[in-house]
């Protein structure tokens, strides 16, 4: 641990000296369509595709991370925010917010087979692979949407009490968790019985809303206060409360290297090394103008930054730690 930290205060001590950030550009892409905002992306690891989507155009695009080339450009996903790839079952889910629905497609066609309604504003989705069900946040609605992944039909409807931000499944606790934003707390749900097992006030948040859990540990943003939380699911105990670069959103954890990155609508990604209990130090930021998205190639260690206006046109920025 000593030499941990001795190796990230360096780290930030080289950023003020003009020597390398944290992360460096590869490459960039251009993206299809106007300068507007892209919401959360999803790669599966089994085919190295890459899904974003792209809010203001109603368009989810999928992106081959091998070759850097767009595969589609896929209409049909009104306001889309949440997307995720679940290999597991063959297909991915995107969140058509604009259309109160979940669109169902198939991996390897690209096809939709099913659209589930059931969500107001449907935003961000989790896959609970021991149920097979998945899970949306419905973020003006109130509730986590969940639908069976085989029949792709909507099973419930959980009430949540207030605004749904993220929701993710995890691992370790076998739980799906949501963060409440208009009630500072994060909520547990057992995927099998569908039950609400924990209601737990976040102090000193102010409107969680993006997270991403990594070994038991949830790493928490808050859009109102500009704070990172490292919050122990199993012990229900705050580690940290870190200040972030203004309009923290999206979080991605590279679980190979223990990096955390956050995007941040203030032009930043946030980089943090992952230390062995779960606490942060901080690496350094990495400029991007409006930075709202990331999201993290585990088998690479590279990380995808999709950018809604670089010279009046959306662009992925490639990039790779240092």
């Amino acid at each position: 641990m000593r030499l941990a930290i001795g190796i990230a205060v360096l780290a930030i001590a080289s950023c003020g000296s003009g020597a390398p950030g944290p992360l460096r550009k590869m490459a960039t892409a251009p993206l299809p369509d106007g300068a507007s905002r892209f919401d959360y992306q999803s790669i599966d690891p089994t085919t190295g595709r890459l899904y974003l989507s792209h809010m203001g155009a109603g368009k989810l695009i999928v992106f081959d991370t091998k070759t850097n080339k767009i595969v589609a450009n896929l209409p049909g996903y009104r306001l889309v925010t949440g997307v995720l790839a679940v290999p597991e079952e063959g297909k991915f889910y995107g969140s058509a917010a604009g259309a109160h629905e979940v669109v169902v497609a198939d991996l390897a066609t690209n096809r939709v087979v099913a659209r589930v309604t059931g969500a107001d504003f449907p935003d961000g989705i989790a896959y609970a692979p021991a149920a097979r069900r998945v899970f949306v946040s419905d973020e003006s609605g109130g509730i986590d949407l969940v639908i069976d992944a085989r029949t792709d039909k909507r099973i419930a409807r959980i009430e949540l009490g207030g605004e749904a931000g993220n929701t993710h499944y995890d691992p370790v606790t076998r739980l799906v968790w949501v963060a409440v934003q208009t009630r500072n707390e994060m909520v547990s749900i057992d995927p099998a019985t569908l039950k609400i097992t924990g209601r737990f006030p976040l102090a000193g948040s102010d409107h969680p809303h993006g997270f991403a859990i990594s070994h038991g540990i949830a790493y928490i943003s808050c859009e109102g206060n500009d704070k990172l939380f490292a919050l122990n699911l199993r012990t229900m105990k705050v580690l940290q409360s870190l200040g972030v670069t203004s309009g923290p959103d999206v979080l991605a954890v590279d679980e190979g290297l223990r990096r955390l990155y956050v995007a941040c609508e203030g032009g930043a990604v946030d980089v943090f090394a992952i230390g062995r209990s779960g606490a942060l130090l901080p690496l350094g930021r990495f400029a991007a103008p409006a930075a709202h998205t990331v999201s993290v190639d585990q088998r690479t260690h590279r990380v995808y930054v999709a950018l809604k206006s670089v010279g009046g046109k959306p662009q992925l920025w490639i990039l790779a730690p240092n």
